[in-house]
């Protein structure tokens, strides 16, 4: 794995990163509150994990007609992102809690999804939040199978249609985290990344393989055995599950990083790209809908993923107070800081930046 440096030469930027933590850090300061998570923080990992176990209780033991499972498959969707993006997200950060135990507990809450917490530590942790829409480093903007997501990756004739096509696909995203993930590991293991953070690569796969499969008795085989649905109502409720969940996550994330005015810096030959890292973080991220409550609280501050990026290890309660100080630093230092008003508008440029992926040829 190269090395890449962030380096633009401008004393400035420089200077505006050490500004813009020292203002964050005064408010906390100021306030006397933590930077991690806070009550609030514990009743909607409470609510996520409600909205996510209790509808499979509720199918297995009362069984209910399968238009009502359908239902609550969609439910457990909804929880099932939710855990992903406001519980483990925050804690496989370390912002969850001062505490390293349970930053751990609610970290592997990431186990009730299938997914496990070295792989996603790899690709988001480290290759995403390092190298932020860096084509060929970070893997959220990898071309996947048929949708073409970087302006620097290879084109095909079929992308023409992406806009139309990906959204569909996107719901597939949880289920492709959940069967490539082990392929994910393999590919880690091989390249020496598993070694590199003091892993043992065999212990490692051979937990991933089991988590999945118990994951899969669970979703699957539990169904299967103790109600009386057909083996394709079963499966009929487990891809509804995963393709609502898939779909959200994509959505959300797409959002911030995939929309019209996030850049997509190169590196030149020797690994530098030619800004400071957190003017880089700045080019290359979006927030969006800040001021609508119910995603503020639902997506995990993922919403404000400018002051994510930037602050990583600050629990996401805390982003919507932050911000104004982000974007007001960022304006005294002469640095776009991007924000889409509303979800629809957000949605709208990922929409529109996804047709022009679509007919941007290859350059470099």
């Amino acid at each position: 794995m190269k090395v890449i440096r962030f380096e633009s030469g401008a004393i400035q930027d420089k200077i505006f990163w050490k500004t813009l933590r020292k203002n964050v850090q005064q408010y906390f300061a100021s306030n006397n509150i933590s930077p991690k998570g806070n009550f609030s923080m514990v009743l909607k990992s409470v609510a996520m994990l409600v909205m996510y176990i209790v509808p499979l209780v509720i199918i297995l033991i009362y069984t209910p007609n399968v238009w009502l499972v359908l239902a609550l498959t969609v439910v457990m969707g909804l929880g099932k992102a939710g855990i992903g993006m406001s519980v483990m997200h925050d804690a496989i950060h370390g912002s969850y809690s001062d505490k390293k135990w349970v930053n751990k507990l609610m970290g592997s809450t990431i186990y009730l999804l299938g997914v496990n917490v070295f792989n996603w530590k790899i690709q988001h942790n480290i290759f995403h939040h390092a190298y932020t829409n860096i084509e060929g480093l970070d893997e959220d903007i990898k071309n996947r199978w048929i949708i073409r997501l970087s302006e620097h990756s290879v084109f095909k004739n079929i992308n023409k249609y992406q806009h139309v096509y990906s959204f569909v696909l996107y719901g597939l995203m949880s289920l492709s985290m959940l069967v490539g993930g082990v392929f994910k590991l393999i590919n880690y293991n091989k390249t020496g990344i598993t070694k590199k953070y003091n892993v043992n690569p065999t212990y490692e796969l051979t937990k991933t393989i089991l988590v999945k499969l118990l994951y899969l008795f669970v979703m699957i085989g539990l169904p299967s055995l103790l109600t009386p649905y057909t083996w394709w109502q079963v499966l009929i409720g487990f891809m509804t599950m995963h393709w609502v969940t898939g779909f959200i996550l994509s959505v959300i994330f797409q959002m911030a990083h995939i929309v019209e005015e996030a850049q997509q810096p190169t590196i030149n030959e020797h690994g530098v790209t030619k800004n400071e890292w957190a003017v880089h973080q700045l080019l290359t991220t979006a927030n969006f809908a800040p001021k609508n409550w119910l995603l503020n609280w639902y997506v995990g501050g993922l919403n404000f993923q400018v002051e994510h990026h930037l602050f990583p290890n600050i629990c996401h309660v805390h982003y919507p107070n932050i911000a104004p100080i982000v974007a007001k630093t960022a304006q005294e230092f002469g640095i776009p800081y991007h924000i889409n008003p509303t979800f629809r508008g957000a949605f709208v440029s990922h929409y529109r930046r996804l047709k022009e992926l679509g007919h941007i040829q290859h350059h470099h």
